[in-house]
């Protein structure tokens, strides 16, 4: 099964660039750059990554991102992860990036998409993966400045299909930021939100009819709101679901008690997706494998997870028919 979960297609939809940050990738950025970070190895970068819960990642996943300066670092770091989707067999990829993290340190919104984009253009054309990215709010922030980062990135509106909400859940609803969506909207953008990870159920709700979201990023919390699970397998609201991430945040113990295979089994439109897999310990095959191995996914579920994820992206029908029919004829044929 591992050989058919290697060269099963896949469609990743929750993954944050800045988490791909791999040690080594940090450590020749910080020496080109000249920035202190209190390592002295990729290795003892390495195993800094234990975490309690999703604070005490952001806090050294913020620290990383001081390394990321010029545009040729946003295009070296996004590159680096296109060759591992390449590796995974990834054929399309929808990416966070958070350009608070950079703005709020004086690099320009300018440089930062640019050094992105440019690798995602090379990416489709050398290497065939096809690619949106999504511009997410940091929620610790105030809304003010949310609505400054909007207008930041209007005239980029050619290069981003959605914006979206990430950061610490806790604290900081949904309704924090129901203007600065309202505007997004009306500029065109489609909504995505995290809700229900370390936030209750009622973020999920709130997510959907106050943020308008296509689709929840995380949404495990689900399971909570037994009205709020029928709603969703009614709606096919997708989840895009992060398993290795939620076992590495503590939001479940281990991966056998994980819920996405109940999920899936009743119905809902979860996806998997490696959310930051540096610091995680996984990309997209790691977490289909662990997921598998600890709850006896059959490979027709195991391409439905993939199926999903197609169907809940932001391509256009025709290519969705063209990924959907892939993934079928490699199930059938495999």
């Amino acid at each position: 099964m591992d050989r058919f979960i290697e060269q099963l297609p896949k469609v990743e939809l929750h993954l944050h660039i800045e988490g791909t940050l791999e040690p080594e990738l940090m450590f020749k950025l910080a020496k080109r750059n000249n920035v202190s970070i209190p390592f002295d190895s990729p290795e003892q970068i390495r195993q800094a990554y234990q975490f309690e819960n999703l604070q005490s990642f952001l806090d050294i996943y913020y620290q990383g991102a001081e390394v990321l300066i010029e545009e040729q670092d946003f295009y070296d770091l996004t590159w680096e992860y296109l060759l591992r989707c390449q590796q995974d067999n990834v054929i399309h990829t929808e990416i966070f990036f958070d350009p608070q993290t950079h703005t709020d340190r004086g690099i320009a919104f300018e440089t930062v998409i640019n050094g992105i984009t440019s690798a995602l253009k090379q990416g489709e054309k050398e290497l065939g993966i096809s690619s949106q990215l999504i511009l997410c709010f940091l929620r610790h922030l105030e809304e003010s400045a949310a609505l400054e980062t909007l207008e930041q990135a209007l005239p980029y509106k050619d290069k981003i299909i959605a914006v979206g909400l990430d950061s610490s859940e806790q604290g900081h609803p949904p309704e924090k930021f129901a203007r600065v969506f309202e505007k997004a909207l009306d500029e065109g953008f489609l909504t995505v939100a995290h809700a229900g990870e370390e936030g209750p159920a009622q973020n999920i709700r709130d997510a959907l009819e106050l943020l308008q979201v296509s689709r929840i990023d995380h949404g495990v919390r689900c399971s909570e709101d037994p009205l709020l699970v029928e709603r969703l397998i009614q709606e096919q609201t997708p989840l895009t679901v992060c398993p290795l991430s939620n076992i590495k945040l503590r939001v479940f113990d281990t991966m056998a008690d994980h819920n996405i295979a109940e999920l899936l089994r009743r119905g809902l439109a979860v996806t998997i997706n490696s959310d930051d897999p540096a610091y995680f310990g996984g990309y997209m095959t790691d977490n289909f494998q662990a997921v598998h191995q600890a709850l006896s996914l059959t490979k027709q579920e195991l391409a439905q997870l993939s199926v999903n994820a197609v169907n809940a992206s932001f391509i256009s029908p025709q290519a969705k028919e063209d990924m959907v029919s892939k993934i079928w004829h490699y199930q059938d044929n495999y």
